[in-house]
Protein backbone atom coordinates (compact mmCIF):
# COMPACT_ATOMS: atom_id res chain seq x y z
CA UNK A 1 0.00 0.00 0.00
CA UNK A 2 1.35 3.45 -0.99
CA UNK A 3 0.15 6.46 1.02
CA UNK A 4 -0.31 10.09 0.00
CA UNK A 5 3.29 10.91 0.87
CA UNK A 6 4.57 8.26 -1.50
CA UNK A 7 5.63 5.81 1.21
CA UNK A 8 4.86 2.12 0.81
CA UNK A 9 3.58 0.27 3.85
CA UNK A 10 3.96 -3.51 4.00
CA UNK A 11 2.38 -5.23 6.97
CA UNK A 12 4.21 -8.17 8.52
CA UNK A 13 1.33 -10.37 9.69
CA UNK A 14 1.25 -12.60 12.75
CA UNK A 15 0.31 -12.47 16.41
CA UNK A 16 1.89 -9.01 16.69
CA UNK A 17 1.60 -7.49 13.19
CA UNK A 18 3.66 -4.40 12.38
CA UNK A 19 4.35 -2.14 9.38
CA UNK A 20 7.50 -1.84 7.31
CA UNK A 21 7.36 1.68 5.84
CA UNK A 22 9.48 2.20 2.71
CA UNK A 23 10.04 5.63 1.16
CA UNK A 24 12.07 8.82 1.40
CA UNK A 25 12.29 11.50 4.08
CA UNK A 26 10.65 9.30 6.69
CA UNK A 27 12.03 10.80 9.93
CA UNK A 28 8.55 11.98 10.82
CA UNK A 29 7.19 8.45 10.47
CA UNK A 30 8.90 7.37 13.70
CA UNK A 31 7.02 9.55 16.21
CA UNK A 32 3.55 7.96 15.78
CA UNK A 33 5.02 4.64 16.90
CA UNK A 34 6.30 6.18 20.14
CA UNK A 35 2.89 7.17 21.50
CA UNK A 36 2.85 6.79 25.28
CA UNK A 37 6.63 6.34 25.48
CA UNK A 38 8.52 8.51 27.99
CA UNK A 39 12.14 7.45 27.41
CA UNK A 40 13.88 6.34 24.23
CA UNK A 41 17.30 4.77 23.74
CA UNK A 42 18.81 5.17 20.26
CA UNK A 43 21.43 2.47 19.62
CA UNK A 44 23.80 3.53 16.84
CA UNK A 45 27.34 2.97 15.51
CA UNK A 46 30.08 5.64 15.65
CA UNK A 47 29.75 6.41 11.93
CA UNK A 48 26.16 7.58 12.51
CA UNK A 49 26.82 9.77 15.54
CA UNK A 50 25.75 13.00 13.81
CA UNK A 51 22.69 11.40 12.22
CA UNK A 52 21.68 9.85 15.55
CA UNK A 53 21.99 13.25 17.23
CA UNK A 54 19.75 14.72 14.53
CA UNK A 55 17.21 11.95 15.08
CA UNK A 56 17.34 12.67 18.81
CA UNK A 57 16.63 16.36 18.18
CA UNK A 58 13.51 15.42 16.22
CA UNK A 59 12.16 13.49 19.22
CA UNK A 60 13.23 15.43 22.34
CA UNK A 61 10.19 17.70 22.43
CA UNK A 62 8.04 14.73 23.42
CA UNK A 63 10.51 12.20 24.88
CA UNK A 64 13.62 11.89 26.99
CA UNK A 65 16.10 10.53 24.45
CA UNK A 66 19.43 8.87 25.22
CA UNK A 67 22.14 7.77 22.78
CA UNK A 68 24.13 4.53 23.06
CA UNK A 69 27.10 4.41 20.70
CA UNK A 70 28.17 0.82 19.98
CA UNK A 71 30.90 -0.72 17.81
CA UNK A 72 30.09 -1.00 14.12
CA UNK A 73 29.33 -4.26 12.28
CA UNK A 74 29.73 -7.66 13.95
CA UNK A 75 32.00 -6.24 16.68
CA UNK A 76 28.87 -4.76 18.22
CA UNK A 77 27.05 -8.08 18.47
CA UNK A 78 28.68 -9.17 21.73
CA UNK A 79 27.17 -9.71 25.16
CA UNK A 80 29.49 -7.05 26.61
CA UNK A 81 27.95 -4.47 24.26
CA UNK A 82 24.43 -5.57 25.16
CA UNK A 83 25.39 -5.24 28.83
CA UNK A 84 26.55 -1.66 28.18
CA UNK A 85 23.11 -0.84 26.72
CA UNK A 86 21.38 -2.48 29.70
CA UNK A 87 23.55 -0.36 32.00
CA UNK A 88 22.51 2.84 30.23
CA UNK A 89 18.85 1.85 30.50
CA UNK A 90 19.17 0.84 34.14
CA UNK A 91 20.84 4.08 35.15
CA UNK A 92 18.11 6.02 33.34
CA UNK A 93 15.34 3.99 35.02
CA UNK A 94 13.84 2.63 31.81
CA UNK A 95 10.48 0.95 32.38
CA UNK A 96 8.44 -1.43 30.27
CA UNK A 97 6.60 1.53 28.73
CA UNK A 98 9.83 2.93 27.26
CA UNK A 99 11.44 2.14 23.90
CA UNK A 100 14.60 1.25 21.98
CA UNK A 101 15.40 2.44 18.45
CA UNK A 102 17.90 0.44 16.41
CA UNK A 103 19.57 3.00 14.10
CA UNK A 104 22.21 1.42 11.90
CA UNK A 105 23.02 -1.58 9.78
CA UNK A 106 21.97 -5.17 10.29
CA UNK A 107 24.37 -5.80 13.15
CA UNK A 108 23.06 -2.78 15.07
CA UNK A 109 19.42 -3.74 14.53
CA UNK A 110 20.22 -7.31 15.65
CA UNK A 111 21.81 -5.94 18.83
CA UNK A 112 19.11 -3.34 19.50
CA UNK A 113 16.43 -5.97 19.02
CA UNK A 114 18.08 -8.27 21.56
CA UNK A 115 18.46 -5.43 24.05
CA UNK A 116 14.78 -4.50 23.68
CA UNK A 117 13.66 -8.13 23.94
CA UNK A 118 15.59 -8.74 27.15
CA UNK A 119 15.20 -5.50 29.10
CA UNK A 120 12.39 -6.14 31.62
CA UNK A 121 11.46 -9.08 29.32
CA UNK A 122 10.53 -6.74 26.51
CA UNK A 123 10.13 -3.04 25.70
CA UNK A 124 8.92 -1.35 22.54
CA UNK A 125 11.31 -1.61 19.59
CA UNK A 126 11.50 0.48 16.44
CA UNK A 127 14.02 -0.45 13.78
CA UNK A 128 15.45 2.26 11.51
CA UNK A 129 17.88 0.40 9.23
CA UNK A 130 20.45 2.54 7.45
CA UNK A 131 21.87 -0.09 5.07
CA UNK A 132 20.34 -2.09 2.25
CA UNK A 133 21.03 -5.32 4.13
CA UNK A 134 19.21 -4.00 7.17
CA UNK A 135 16.21 -2.83 5.14
CA UNK A 136 15.59 -6.06 3.24
CA UNK A 137 16.68 -8.57 5.85
CA UNK A 138 18.06 -7.95 9.33
CA UNK A 139 15.57 -5.36 10.58
CA UNK A 140 12.52 -7.23 9.26
CA UNK A 141 11.24 -10.43 10.80
CA UNK A 142 11.94 -10.15 14.51
CA UNK A 143 15.15 -12.16 14.68
CA UNK A 144 17.67 -10.70 17.11
CA UNK A 145 21.10 -12.08 17.88
CA UNK A 146 24.56 -11.92 19.38
CA UNK A 147 27.68 -13.76 18.29
CA UNK A 148 29.90 -15.96 20.45
CA UNK A 149 33.41 -17.31 19.93
CA UNK A 150 31.80 -20.48 18.58
CA UNK A 151 29.66 -18.92 15.86
CA UNK A 152 27.29 -16.27 14.58
CA UNK A 153 23.86 -15.55 16.08
CA UNK A 154 24.03 -18.48 18.50
CA UNK A 155 22.41 -16.32 21.22
CA UNK A 156 19.20 -14.48 20.42
CA UNK A 157 15.45 -14.12 20.68
CA UNK A 158 12.46 -13.78 18.39
CA UNK A 159 11.02 -10.32 19.09
CA UNK A 160 8.76 -8.32 16.80
CA UNK A 161 9.36 -4.57 16.48
CA UNK A 162 6.53 -2.07 16.65
CA UNK A 163 7.59 -0.74 13.24
CA UNK A 164 10.43 -0.75 10.71
CA UNK A 165 11.17 2.57 9.00
CA UNK A 166 13.15 2.04 5.77
CA UNK A 167 14.11 5.54 4.65
CA UNK A 168 15.89 5.17 1.30
CA UNK A 169 17.43 8.64 1.73
CA UNK A 170 19.64 7.15 4.44
CA UNK A 171 21.43 5.14 1.72
CA UNK A 172 22.53 8.23 -0.21
CA UNK A 173 25.93 8.48 1.50
CA UNK A 174 26.51 4.74 1.87
CA UNK A 175 29.73 3.56 0.12
CA UNK A 176 29.02 1.67 -3.07
CA UNK A 177 30.66 -1.50 -1.76
CA UNK A 178 28.16 -1.48 1.12
CA UNK A 179 25.25 -1.21 -1.31
CA UNK A 180 26.62 -4.07 -3.41
CA UNK A 181 27.18 -6.24 -0.34
CA UNK A 182 23.52 -5.77 0.57
CA UNK A 183 22.58 -7.19 -2.80
CA UNK A 184 23.66 -10.62 -1.60
CA UNK A 185 20.36 -10.80 0.28
CA UNK A 186 18.37 -9.13 -2.52
CA UNK A 187 19.60 -11.71 -5.04
CA UNK A 188 18.67 -14.45 -2.58
CA UNK A 189 15.04 -13.33 -2.70
CA UNK A 190 15.22 -13.40 -6.49
CA UNK A 191 16.34 -17.02 -6.59
CA UNK A 192 14.05 -18.38 -3.88
CA UNK A 193 10.84 -16.51 -4.68
CA UNK A 194 10.80 -13.51 -7.03
CA UNK A 195 12.67 -13.78 -10.37
CA UNK A 196 11.64 -10.22 -11.26
CA UNK A 197 14.52 -9.13 -9.02
CA UNK A 198 16.98 -11.06 -11.17
CA UNK A 199 15.48 -9.62 -14.36
CA UNK A 200 15.91 -6.06 -13.05
CA UNK A 201 19.59 -6.64 -12.24
CA UNK A 202 20.30 -8.30 -15.58
CA UNK A 203 18.57 -5.49 -17.49
CA UNK A 204 21.00 -2.83 -16.20
CA UNK A 205 23.12 -3.49 -13.14
CA UNK A 206 24.13 0.17 -12.74
CA UNK A 207 20.54 1.41 -12.62
CA UNK A 208 19.50 -1.50 -10.42
CA UNK A 209 22.14 -0.66 -7.82
CA UNK A 210 21.46 3.10 -7.77
CA UNK A 211 19.53 3.88 -4.55
CA UNK A 212 17.85 6.82 -6.30
CA UNK A 213 16.33 4.69 -9.07
CA UNK A 214 12.75 3.36 -9.14
CA UNK A 215 14.17 -0.07 -9.94
CA UNK A 216 16.16 -0.08 -6.71
CA UNK A 217 13.09 0.83 -4.67
CA UNK A 218 11.07 -1.84 -6.50
CA UNK A 219 13.58 -4.51 -5.48
CA UNK A 220 13.54 -3.35 -1.85
CA UNK A 221 9.73 -3.55 -1.83
CA UNK A 222 9.72 -7.00 -3.45
CA UNK A 223 12.32 -8.27 -0.97
CA UNK A 224 10.46 -6.93 2.07
CA UNK A 225 7.15 -8.31 0.78
CA UNK A 226 8.66 -11.79 0.45
CA UNK A 227 10.14 -11.70 3.93
CA UNK A 228 6.93 -10.30 5.43
CA UNK A 229 4.89 -13.09 3.90
CA UNK A 230 7.26 -15.83 5.04
CA UNK A 231 7.83 -14.64 8.62
CA UNK A 232 4.14 -13.90 9.00
CA UNK A 233 3.48 -17.60 8.49
CA UNK A 234 6.50 -18.88 10.44
CA UNK A 235 7.72 -16.32 12.99
CA UNK A 236 9.86 -18.73 15.07
CA UNK A 237 11.63 -20.43 12.15
CA UNK A 238 10.24 -23.95 12.45
CA UNK A 239 9.08 -24.41 8.86
CA UNK A 240 8.65 -22.13 5.85
CA UNK A 241 11.01 -19.44 7.17
CA UNK A 242 13.92 -21.84 6.74
CA UNK A 243 13.94 -21.06 3.02
CA UNK A 244 15.28 -17.58 3.87
CA UNK A 245 18.52 -19.31 4.87
CA UNK A 246 19.47 -19.95 1.24
CA UNK A 247 23.25 -19.53 1.06
CA UNK A 248 23.51 -18.89 4.80
CA UNK A 249 24.82 -22.20 6.15
CA UNK A 250 28.15 -21.92 4.35
CA UNK A 251 27.93 -18.12 4.40
CA UNK A 252 27.87 -17.94 8.21
CA UNK A 253 30.77 -20.40 8.38
CA UNK A 254 32.80 -18.16 6.06
CA UNK A 255 32.02 -15.10 8.19
CA UNK A 256 33.22 -16.99 11.28
CA UNK A 257 36.38 -18.20 9.51
CA UNK A 258 37.12 -14.64 8.41
CA UNK A 259 36.57 -13.29 11.95
CA UNK A 260 33.65 -11.27 10.59
CA UNK A 261 35.87 -9.17 8.34
CA UNK A 262 33.77 -10.26 5.35
CA UNK A 263 30.47 -8.51 4.78
CA UNK A 264 27.46 -10.73 5.31
CA UNK A 265 26.22 -10.33 1.74
CA UNK A 266 29.59 -11.32 0.32
CA UNK A 267 29.67 -14.51 2.40
CA UNK A 268 26.08 -15.35 1.44
CA UNK A 269 27.02 -14.83 -2.21
CA UNK A 270 29.59 -17.62 -1.99
CA UNK A 271 27.11 -19.68 0.02
CA UNK A 272 24.45 -19.40 -2.69
CA UNK A 273 26.84 -20.58 -5.42
CA UNK A 274 27.80 -23.51 -3.16
CA UNK A 275 24.11 -24.34 -2.61
CA UNK A 276 23.48 -24.14 -6.35
CA UNK A 277 26.37 -26.51 -7.06
CA UNK A 278 25.11 -28.84 -4.33
CA UNK A 279 21.69 -28.91 -5.97
CA UNK A 280 23.19 -29.48 -9.41
CA UNK A 281 25.31 -32.40 -8.17
CA UNK A 282 22.19 -33.81 -6.48
CA UNK A 283 20.44 -33.85 -9.85
CA UNK A 284 17.98 -31.13 -8.82
CA UNK A 285 19.05 -27.93 -10.54
CA UNK A 286 19.69 -27.24 -14.25
CA UNK A 287 23.10 -25.96 -15.29
CA UNK A 288 21.54 -22.74 -16.62
CA UNK A 289 20.24 -21.72 -13.18
CA UNK A 290 23.62 -22.47 -11.58
CA UNK A 291 25.35 -20.37 -14.26
CA UNK A 292 22.86 -17.58 -13.64
CA UNK A 293 23.94 -17.47 -9.99
CA UNK A 294 27.52 -16.84 -11.01
CA UNK A 295 26.78 -14.29 -13.74
CA UNK A 296 24.45 -12.15 -11.62
CA UNK A 297 26.63 -12.19 -8.51
CA UNK A 298 29.77 -11.46 -10.53
CA UNK A 299 28.00 -8.52 -12.23
CA UNK A 300 27.52 -7.13 -8.71
CA UNK A 301 31.26 -7.73 -8.00
CA UNK A 302 30.32 -10.18 -5.24
CA UNK A 303 32.61 -13.18 -4.62
CA UNK A 304 31.66 -16.63 -5.93
CA UNK A 305 34.61 -18.69 -4.64
CA UNK A 306 36.58 -19.45 -1.47
CA UNK A 307 39.96 -21.15 -0.81
CA UNK A 308 39.89 -24.94 -1.16
CA UNK A 309 42.12 -25.52 1.85
CA UNK A 310 39.54 -24.12 4.29
CA UNK A 311 36.95 -26.90 3.87
CA UNK A 312 37.48 -28.82 7.12
CA UNK A 313 37.28 -25.63 9.18
CA UNK A 314 34.07 -24.58 7.44
CA UNK A 315 32.52 -28.04 7.84
CA UNK A 316 33.19 -28.02 11.60
CA UNK A 317 31.56 -24.60 11.94
CA UNK A 318 28.53 -25.63 9.88
CA UNK A 319 27.98 -28.62 12.17
CA UNK A 320 27.55 -26.16 15.06
CA UNK A 321 25.19 -23.95 13.04
CA UNK A 322 21.82 -23.22 14.63
CA UNK A 323 20.13 -24.52 11.46
CA UNK A 324 21.50 -28.03 12.05
CA UNK A 325 19.31 -30.68 13.69
CA UNK A 326 21.51 -32.66 16.06
CA UNK A 327 24.36 -33.95 13.90
CA UNK A 328 22.26 -33.61 10.74
CA UNK A 329 23.31 -30.79 8.43
CA UNK A 330 20.50 -29.07 6.52
CA UNK A 331 20.89 -26.94 3.41
CA UNK A 332 18.32 -24.91 1.54
CA UNK A 333 18.70 -25.76 -2.15
CA UNK A 334 16.65 -25.13 -5.29
CA UNK A 335 14.73 -27.68 -7.33
CA UNK A 336 14.42 -24.89 -9.90
CA UNK A 337 14.15 -21.11 -9.97
CA UNK A 338 11.85 -19.96 -7.10
CA UNK A 339 11.44 -23.56 -5.87
CA UNK A 340 13.42 -23.83 -2.60
CA UNK A 341 13.53 -27.04 -0.60
CA UNK A 342 15.52 -28.65 2.22
CA UNK A 343 18.39 -31.04 1.59
CA UNK A 344 18.89 -32.82 4.91
CA UNK A 345 21.92 -34.89 5.83
CA UNK A 346 23.80 -34.87 2.51
CA UNK A 347 26.82 -37.14 2.38
CA UNK A 348 30.06 -35.33 3.21
CA UNK A 349 31.55 -36.50 -0.09
CA UNK A 350 28.76 -34.67 -1.93
CA UNK A 351 29.37 -31.56 0.14
CA UNK A 352 33.09 -31.65 -0.61
CA UNK A 353 32.42 -32.17 -4.32
CA UNK A 354 30.21 -29.07 -4.34
CA UNK A 355 32.85 -27.14 -2.45
CA UNK A 356 35.47 -28.09 -5.02
CA UNK A 357 33.29 -26.37 -7.63
CA UNK A 358 33.63 -23.05 -5.78
CA UNK A 359 37.19 -23.60 -4.52
CA UNK A 360 39.90 -21.15 -5.51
Amino acid sequence: MTDADGATEIIVPGVNPYPVIIGRGLTGAIAPHLAGVRKVLIVHPPTLGAAAAKLRESLIDDHEVLLAEVPDAEAGKRVEVAAFCWQVMGQADFTRSDAVIGFGGGAVTDLAGFVAATWLRGVRLIQVPTTLLGMVDAAVGGKTGLNTAEGKNLVGAFYAPAAVIADLDLLATLPRNEILAGFGEVVKYGFIAEPEILDIIEADVDIATDPASPQFRRMVELSVAIKARVVGEDFTDVGLREMLNYGHTLGHAIEHAERYQWRHGAAVSVGMVFAAELARLSGRLPDAVVDRHRSILESLTLPVSYPLGRWQTLLATMQRDKKARGSLLRFIVLDDLARPTVLAGPDTSLLFAAYQEIGS
